[in-house]
């Protein structure tokens, strides 16, 4: 744990200093994107929740009296799931919001979890640089894009759905086999 570190950032962001705020959000903003997007939100959530914690965080070392007791990208993962779930909590009641989550589920334990996620994400964005096309684009299309097997043949001209189905799995397949080589 970078103490000094996160002791320096925050004296900068008291201070205004725009580089220290540039470095919390380059190093928290990643790991709270992913995840609101896999808790229902959009980036677009994300950037609202990740800049109401950056207010909270710049108002307590405003106050003076403000000390860390965790890693900051565990103080600003904690607070932006808070503020996630109750925003959550507000917006629909689909998703009840359970006051004893953090009991439940310890923030260090799942901050692990998700730096191990971003550590598969980056060895998978790595994959996908090196897979080629048309695979890197089918995949892309695919899965990010949502679209269908038919909008991809009629792209890559291939005669019908099925045949662009066979080329994604093969490039499935690939991504697999480069992704996995980078793991071991």
């Amino acid at each position: 744990m970078n103490i000094e570190k996160d002791q320096e950032l925050l004296q900068g962001l008291a201070a205004n200093n725009d580089k220290a705020l540039e470095i919390i959000y380059k190093e928290n903003f990643p790991m709270v994107l992913r995840m609101i997007l896999l808790n229902n939100g959009s980036e677009d959530d994300a950037k609202d929740i990740f800049q109401e914690a950056i207010i909270v965080l710049y108002e307590k070392v405003q106050e003076g009296d403000f000390i860390l007791s965790s890693k900051l990208t565990t103080f600003l993962y904690s607070v932006c799931r808070r503020l996630w779930l109750k925003k959550l909590q507000g917006g629909s009641h689909l998703y009840p919001m359970n006051d004893t989550l953090e009991e439940i589920v310890p923030v260090e334990d799942t901050l692990d979890q998700h730096e191990e996620k971003d550590q598969q994400f980056i060895m998978m964005e790595q994959a996908m640089q090196h897979i080629g096309e048309p695979c890197k684009t089918i995949l892309e299309d695919y899965y990010l894009q949502k679209k269908n097997m038919q909008e991809i043949a009629e792209k890559f001209g291939y005669t019908n759905a099925e045949n662009a189905k066979n080329q994604k799995y093969k490039c499935l397949v690939r991504l697999k086999k480069l992704f996995f080589a980078q793991y071991k």
